[in-house]
C-alpha cells in the first residue's frame, strides 16, 4: 500500500505560492498546523484523504492535479540522462521522478534544450560531412590522395615561381612564333623523341602516352590542336624543368608517394601552361586587352579554359594581376577543380551555389555569361562563366562536358573589358544588379531563396502547416 501514498509537497507549494498565501494562512484554511504543512510541502508527510478531499473544496482544485505529474516528462528526462555523457550522474529515477514533479517548467525546459542538443549535433555532423566533400577538413588516412592535393592546392596561391623562371627561360631557349613544331624539334635532337598523334582505334583509352622503349610520344587525335599543344608541352616540362617542379612538389609537403606523384602531375600541367603563355608577355597581353580572355587566347594559340586558367597564375609579386580564381564542374555539378591567384576563396564564395550562371552556361554552349554576385555578407565578385570543349568522343559515346567560371573582387571590375555586360541604369549609370547567391545551400541563410536544394545546417527547420514559404525549405 506504500505505493499508493501521495507525496505532493511540490504542487501543494505551487498552489499555495499560486494563490498568494503562506504556510500559516493555508494550514489554518485546512485545519492543520503550520508545522504539519510544512512537513507535507517537504514530502516528508503524505496527504490523507481527508486532507485532499478538503484541498479540493477549500481551494476549487481537481484531485487529479494532487496525483503525480504525467509519465511524459519523466519519459523525457529518462531518454535524456540515458545518453552517455549523462548515463553515469543518476543512480536511479527516483531523483528524474521528484525533479518532474518539483520543478516541472524546470524539467521541461531541460528536455527542450536537451532537444536543441541533439538537433544542433546532427546538424554539425551534416556541416561536417558537407566540409569533407568540399576539401576543408583535416585530411585523415581515409582521404584519397587526390583530395589531399586538391586541397593544399586550392588553398595557396596558384603561383609557382620557380616553374615560371624555368618556363620563361625554356621558350627563349625555343624561339620562334610556333610552340608545337619548336617543341616537337627540340624533343627530337636533345631526347631523340618522336611525336606522334594516333587514331582512336589504335589509342582508345589514353590522351597521352610515353613509350621509353621507342621513344616515342603518342598524343590522341580525339584531343583539339590547343589540348594536343598542351600534353606535349606538358611531356617537354617533365624532362626539362624537372629539378624545379620536384622542388615545388617537395614544398607542398604531402603525405604519401601516391600524392607527391599526383602533383607532380598538377605541377606538369601548370608548368604547360607558362611554356605556352611567358609570364611577361600574357600579363602585358591581358592589361591592354582588359583580361578578354577570347582576344588572349587567339593571340597565344590557346584555348578558352588554358587562357582562363592562365589568368589565375598571375601573382608575381612585382608583377601581379588582377587576383581572379576558377571552378570547373561537370553538368552534375561534380568539381573539377579550383584554384586562384591568392588561393580559392572557399570561405568568402563557396562556388556552389545553384543560383551561379556556371551551371546555366550548360544550356547555351559557348556563350558567356557574366554577372555580378553578392554573398549573404556583402561581399560582391564578377563572374565569367563559359562552357568548355572536352576530348572529342565517338558517335556512340556521351562525353563527359564542363564548364568553368572565373570571377573576381567586384573592387576590379573598372579593369575588365567584362564589366561593360553589367546592367545600365537608363540614365547611363552603371549599376551592378549583383545576383543574391551563397556559399552552398546546407551553408546558406537566404529565406525564400527559390533554388534552394537543401536546408542550412546552421538553422532549425520551421515548417508550419498553416504556413508554406516559397523556399522549397522553410527554416526559422
Amino acid at each position: 500500500m506504500a505505493d499508493q501514498k501521495i507525496f505532493a509537497g511540490p504542487r501543494i507549494r505551487r498552489i499555495r505560492n499560486g494563490k498568494g498565501l503562506t504556510q500559516m494562512a493555508m494550514a489554518e484554511a485546512l485545519g492543520i498546523s503550520p508545522s504539519y504543512l510544512n512537513l507535507i510541502e517537504r514530502n516528508q508527510r503524505p496527504l490523507t484523504v481527508q486532507l485532499i478531499l478538503k484541498l479540493a473544496s477549500v481551494f476549487k482544485i481537481e484531485p487529479d492535479e494532487l496525483q503525480g505529474e504525467g509519465t511524459g516528462t519523466v519519459t523525457a528526462l529518462k531518454e535524456i540522462f540515458a545518453d552517455p555523457l549523462l548515463s553515469g550522474e543518476l543512480p536511479g529515477d527516483q531523483e528524474l521522478i521528484e525533479l518532474a514533479e518539483g520543478a516541472p517548467n524546470a524539467a521541461a525546459a531541460i528536455a527542450k534544450l536537451y532537444r536543441a542538443y541533439r538537433e544542433q549535433a546532427e546538424r554539425l555532423t551534416d556541416l561536417s560531412d558537407l566540409l569533407n566533400r568540399e576539401g576543408r577538413a583535416t585530411i585523415s588516412s581515409a582521404r584519397l590522395p587526390i583530395d589531399e592535393v586538391r586541397e593544399v592546392l586550392e588553398r595557396r596561391a596558384n603561383h609557382f615561381a620557380k616553374i615560371e623562371e624555368e618556363a620563361e627561360a625554356f621558350n627563349k631557349l625555343l624561339g620562334g612564333d610556333e610552340l608545337m613544331p619548336a617543341l616537337k624539334e627540340w624533343l627530337r635532337r636533345e631526347h631523340g623523341i618522336v611525336v606522334k598523334v594516333l587514331p582512336v582505334a589504335t589509342m582508345p583509352n589514353w590522351r597521352r602516352r610515353y613509350d621509353r622503349h621507342s621513344q616515342r610520344l603518342f598524343i590522341s587525335e580525339r584531343l583539339s590542336p590547343f589540348d594536343q599543344l598542351r600534353e606535349v608541352a606538358m611531356e617537354a616540362c617533365l624532362v626539362r624543368m624537372s629539378v624545379a617542379i620536384a622542388a615545388e612538389v617537395q614544398a607542398l609537403k604531402l603525405s604519401s608517394d601516391e600524392a607527391r606523384r599526383l602533383a607532380r602531375f598538377e605541377l606538369a600541367r601548370y608548368a604547360a601552361h607558362a611554356l605556352m603563355m611567358p609570364y611577361q608577355a600574357f600579363h602585358a597581353a591581358a592589361v591592354r586587352a582588359r583580361y578578354d580572355i577570347d582576344i588572349l587566347r587567339s593571340r597565344f594559340g590557346v584555348s578558352f579554359e588554358q587562357a582562363a586558367n592562365r589568368l589565375t597564375m598571375l601573382g608575381r609579386m612585382t608583377l601581379p594581376g588582377v587576383p581572379f580564381f576558377m571552378l570547373e564542374l561537370d553538368q552534375a555539378g561534380n568539381r573539377f577543380r579550383r584554384a586562384g591567384a591568392q588561393g580559392f576563396p572557399q570561405a568568402r564564395f563557396g562556388g556552389a551555389c545553384p543560383k551561379l550562371a556556371v551551371h546555366a552556361a550548360f544550356g547555351q554552349p559557348g556563350q558567356i555569361f557574366v554577372e555580378a554576385v553578392e554573398m549573404p555578407d556583402g561581399a560582391e565578385f564578377l563572374t565569367i562563366s563559359r562552357t568548355l570543349e572536352g576530348p572529342q568522343g565517338s558517335f556512340t559515346e556521351r562525353p563527359r562536358r564542363t564548364a568553368i567560371l572565373i570571377g573576381c573582387d567586384i573592387g576590379f571590375k573598372d579593369d575588365l573589358v567584362y564589366a561593360g555586360a553589367l546592367p545600365v541604369q537608363p540614365g547611363g549609370k552603371q549599376t551592378l544588379g549583383a545576383i543574391a547567391i551563397g556559399p552552398a545551400c546546407r551553408l546558406c541563410e537566404r529565406i525564400g531563396c527559390l533554388a534552394r536544394a537543401e536546408p542550412p545546417v546552421t538553422r532549425p527547420l520551421g515548417l508550419d502547416e498553416m504556413v508554406t514559404g516559397l523556399s522549397a525549405f522553410d527554416f526559422q
